[in-house]
């Protein structure tokens, strides 16, 4: 009998627990004057599957002329605390203790998303998937919070030491706590 339910449970090629988490981005936490807003939302089938993030952001200021604020770096941090704004959620995610890098690059942080591209009219709507970052076990970003700088993220290349640990993507625009979410 213990043989027929190994062989069944070895059929099974993963147990899977969906899992969905969110996180309400506002501005109030960054930047003074500014109407950033928006929503991120995180979705895993199963722990050995890429996470999926989602992202709707509205009220970024109009583009530049050259373009230049057309791209705005985006990250985990390592702390779920807005007490002190923005400021409070401490640098990107990096359990690993590794340098900043691109979302494509062997080296980087759990928390390095790399750059979300902002339309004509101050929004942002893209989904993506991730494969080191996770809502399941110990790079588990439930708790933590999402940043979106004001700046590119320089993806770790900029020659610098804060390149290395943060792309130099300049001030902390909207922020917000990811929480489990409601299951549909």
């Amino acid at each position: 009998m213990l043989a027929l339910l190994v062989l069944v449970l070895g059929a099974t090629s993963c147990f899977c627990e969906e899992r969905s988490a969110t996180c309400v981005l506002d501005s109030s936490y960054g930047l003074p004057d500014s109407n950033v807003k928006g929503v991120v939302s995180f979705y895993q089938k199963c722990a050995d599957e890429n996470i999926q993030i989602s992202v709707r952001v509205t009220g970024l200021p109009p583009l530049a002329a050259d373009g230049s604020n057309r791209q705005h770096g985006f990250h985990i941090h390592a702390f779920g605390d807005l007490t002190g704004g923005c400021a409070s959620t401490g640098g990107h995610y990096n359990p690993t203790g590794v340098n900043h890098g691109a979302p494509e690059d062997d080296v980087r942080h759990v928390g390095d998303f790399g750059n979300l591209e902002q339309a004509e009219d101050g929004s942002i709507d893209v989904t993506f998937t991730d494969p080191i970052a996770s809502l399941f076990g110990d790079f588990s970003v439930i708790g933590r919070a999402v940043v979106l700088h004001q700046d590119a993220d320089d993806l770790g290349k900029g020659g610098n030491a804060a390149s290395l640990a943060n792309g130099n993507a300049g001030a902390r625009v909207a922020c917000c706590v990811i929480g489990v979410a409601k299951e549909a």
